[in-house]
């Protein structure tokens, strides 16, 4: 028996297709990612909103037009896509917790080390410091002429 394996017209071997750089099947949680969805009886492509929106819409055309088995197929979609975003919302927020933590450990240490460079100084080393300016100000100063 004969059997040949039929290539598609996009077939790309290696590896090197887009599923390969989705981090083993899981999401992108990207809002702005397009998603090509296979619904029940329509093809429908667009971020996870944009999907959550049609298929919540079909589900409801079709609970009018009285067709429950479609309408529950369209609604269990729409769910689908709002977990998504849901997802999708918690990484976001989940990042900006850690952006916002990692800032404010970077400034700590950044205080922490101008208070270290003060310390260092000491008492008698400002002391000096201000003795110099002191000294400065009694020196004789230039005479400005017109002119």
């Amino acid at each position: 028996m004969n059997v040949k394996r039929m290539r598609t017209r996009h077939h790309r071997s290696g590896g090197s297709n887009g599923a390969s750089r989705q981090l083993n099947g899981q999401i992108p949680m990207n809002r702005n990612h397009v998603f090509d969805s296979h619904g029940p009886d329509v093809r429908v492509r667009g971020t996870a909103q944009q999907l959550f929106e049609k298929y919540l819409q079909l589900g409801r055309d079709a609970t009018g037009s009285g067709d429950r088995v479609a309408a529950e197929a369209y609604f269990q979609h729409a769910e689908h896509y709002f977990r998504i975003m849901n997802a999708m919302a918690q990484a976001a927020q989940q990042s900006q917790m850690e952006r916002a933590e990692r800032q404010a450990s970077r400034q700590q240490r950044g205080q922490n080390n101008a208070a270290e460079e003060g310390e260092d100084k000491g008492p008698d080393a400002e002391a000096e410091e201000e003795a110099e300016v002191r000294d400065l100000a009694m020196e004789p100063q230039p005479e400005l002429s017109e002119g």
